[in-house]
């Protein structure tokens, strides 16, 4: 994977990933610049540069899309350890699951998730939804880690 990588998507679950990956695309995110990993510790590998990408060059990602339910590793604390390392916590981290429940919300941003998103049940609002962030968080934001 290159230094270019904009969005690591943290999610287990095929059907939402191809989805997801679907309304970036639609949003206008290139999808060469997305990585898909399927539980918290390939995303922590990732992000930590260990594991099977131990050794990995490159950069940071503009931002991580992350489920909270994840097998091995839940979502809640990949954000942590992100959050929690010197190395990782400027990486703007967004939940987005299916999850609406408050107690979710408030444990996501107490571990300084930087934005929560429920995925709408509707396709199209799935879609506008997540487009809209892609474009948000790799186009718009400014990380202090790119140039």
């Amino acid at each position: 994977m290159s230094a270019s990588l904009d969005i690591l998507l943290v999610e287990d679950n095929p059907r939402d990933a191809e989805m997801t990956l679907r309304a970036l695309r639609k949003g206008g995110v290139d999808s060469t610049g997305i990585l898909w990993v399927k539980d918290g510790v390939e995303a922590l590998d990732y992000l930590c540069a260990t594991g099977i990408y131990s050794g990995r060059a490159g950069g940071h990602p503009k931002v991580v899309l992350l489920d909270l339910k994840l097998p091995r590793i839940d979502g809640f604390e990949v954000l942590e350890r992100l959050k929690n390392s010197e190395a990782t916590r400027v990486i703007p981290v967004v939940v987005l699951t299916s999850s609406a429940e408050h107690r979710d919300v408030l444990e996501s941003h107490r571990l300084m998730a930087n934005s929560y998103i429920v995925k709408p049940v509707e396709y199209d609002s799935f879609v506008e939804a997540v487009g809209r962030a892609g474009i948000y968080w790799t186009r718009s934001n400014h990380l202090p880690y790119t140039r």
